[in-house]
């Protein structure tokens, strides 16, 4: 009869990244830099979100754009002359800590305050990868439904800031903004919930000012 071995492939996989992803942390806090990773699906408004934060912050910024094929969004990034590395994944849905090491590589970490890692547009992909990053910031829109929340548990309960965007269209699409709100409580009850505007600038300075929070509370 023939021996079978369980091998948990995925927590060696997981394990391994945390590894790296412990090296990117000390590789910031050694650099003075705050890491920020944004999660959320495709059309939630990442991309647009980290446009307005570059233009807006105080500080140096940095961005990691990964994605399927990243040259769009890194591409948008690079219009305002920060540094950019556009990561590929290529049929993998997620980001993990070895693409983001490897990238990091390729930034002038002497001349940045904050480095803005886009996650690729999904919700479920990388909810077991840690990036390194200081806090993760999870990104919806009421666009999405307002059920979103609901069908994604694991992202939200590892979020350190949530942010509901495209307020201004709840109305127009039938979204309930305090739903998608309560849903996030009930997942993550300390969590902070910003409900968020870029076509109307609806709460960006609170977004600033969250992350500007968390970095002040890390010393960096």
């Amino acid at each position: 009869m023939h021996k079978v071995a369980d091998i948990d492939v995925q927590h060696n996989i997981t394990k391994a990244n945390k590894k790296i992803a412990d090296r990117i942390t000390k590789k910031l806090n050694d650099s003075n830099i705050f890491g920020v990773d944004f999660v959320g699906a495709i059309g939630s408004g990442k991309t647009s979100l980290i446009e307005e934060l570059i233009q807006r912050m105080d500080g140096n910024i940095g961005v990691i754009a990964g994605d399927v094929i990243s040259k769009f969004d890194a591409g948008r990034f690079k219009k305002f002359n920060i540094p950019v590395v556009g990561l590929n994944t290529g049929k993998e849905c997620h980001l993990d800590a070895h693409l983001v090491e490897h990238a990091i590589e390729d930034m002038p970490l002497d001349n940045i305050d904050y480095l803005l890692v886009e996650n690729v547009g999904n919700l479920i992909c990388p909810v077991d990868f840690d990036l390194g990053s200081h806090i993760r910031v999870v990104v919806i829109s009421v666009s999405e439904g307002d059920d979103t929340v609901e069908k994604h548990p694991l992202i939200f309960q590892s979020a350190d800031l949530v942010i509901i965007n495209k307020v201004d269209i709840a109305g127009a699409v039938e979204a309930d903004v305090g739903k998608m709100v309560n849903d996030v409580k009930v997942l993550n009850p300390d969590v902070e919930v910003i409900k968020t505007s870029l076509k109307k600038e609806i709460g960006l300075s609170n977004v600033i000012n969250a992350i500007d929070r968390f970095k002040k509370r890390m010393d960096l």
